[in-house]
């Protein structure tokens, strides 16, 4: 049975981090959450990613510290303003969590990237040690990491998420209602490679990045990415519906500006830090996991 541990968790209220706050509640352990204003909870620790400011005092003694904020890539149409917001909520946020993370010295910092790293890799498969791309998230990502990079030598893991998958919400919450109805469809082409992950094994692969002696990038995504039309066609099997209405690639680029590119783009990113470190995944396969998911 595992010691239990302090740990504080940046980005406590999205998607991963209150799914993270509540299993790691359940596992023992105490959670401290960083929130953007003044603490109202016993529980919550304040910090300004805009300034810089960390409470440190609050967190002394922290065996480690997650690092989840920063605004959402797909939550609103890339505008050159919401672009500067992409990039400065990860930049200023990561350099002020990293620059506490130095202080405090916990065992280790996680700290949130994406798969966006690579940038379009076409059909060609893509791990850790590949180079990053050169697209606007590339870019974002490139810098978000270098800022992680100044916890010095604290331990630290650089999470490259991919599509994490939940029917509560992200992308799959928002395609249930469509493919429900029964007005489902690939995007595009639907050649392109979709590297996912259930939000049940991003949960597990963080508690296990806290345990095991692991670090650098780690891609969190399944061992077996699946293009867009076989991503489609699952989730039509496991909701008993057709998936006839595809959304045509203009369509697409109309509706969503700059964005379409990583919904109509292609990565086909394999973890192999995960598989090298011997972590193995409750939900490999996107048939079963998508029939998990779906289930009421």
């Amino acid at each position: 049975m595992r010691v239990p541990q302090r740990i504080a968790i940046s980005g406590s209220s999205g998607l991963i981090g209150s799914a993270l706050v509540g299993h790691l509640k359940s596992e023992g352990h105490t959670v401290q959450r960083l929130v953007r204003r003044a603490p109202v909870a016993a529980d919550e620790v304040t910090w300004d990613p805009q300034t810089g400011y960390v409470d440190l005092s609050a967190l002394e003694g922290v065996n480690a510290i997650i690092h989840l904020a920063g605004a959402g890539v797909g939550d609103k149409r890339w505008t050159k303003k919401y672009k500067s917001e992409i990039l400065n909520s990860r930049l200023l946020g990561t350099t002020a969590i990293a620059h506490a993370v130095a202080s405090v010295k916990p065992q280790v910092f996680i700290s949130a990237s994406a798969i966006g790293w690579y940038g379009e890799s076409g059909n060609r498969a893509v791990v850790e040690s590949d180079r990053v791309g050169d697209d606007f998230l590339a870019t974002i990502c490139r810098e978000w990491e270098a800022a992680a990079d100044l916890a010095g030598d604290v331990r630290t893991v650089k999470l490259r998420t991919g599509l994490v998958l939940d029917p509560t919400g992200g992308a799959l919450g928002k395609m249930l209602p469509l493919f429900r109805l029964g007005f489902g469809g690939k995007l595009g082409n639907g050649k392109q490679w979709w590297s996912w992950i259930t939000l049940h094994d991003v949960i597990r692969a963080i508690d296990f990045a806290l345990v095991e002696k692991i670090s650098g990038p780690v891609n969190l995504t399944s061992p077996n990415p699946v293009t867009n039309q076989e991503f489609t066609a699952a989730l039509a099997r496991a909701l008993h519906r057709p998936a006839v209405f595809p959304a045509p690639a203009i369509g697409l680029k109309i509706a969503l500006g700059g964005f379409s590119a990583e919904v109509l783009g292609s990565k086909r990113v394999m973890p192999q830090s995960l598989q090298d470190a011997g972590f193995t995944w409750d939900y490999p396969h996107i048939t079963e996991a998508l029939v998990a998911l779906v289930q009421d």
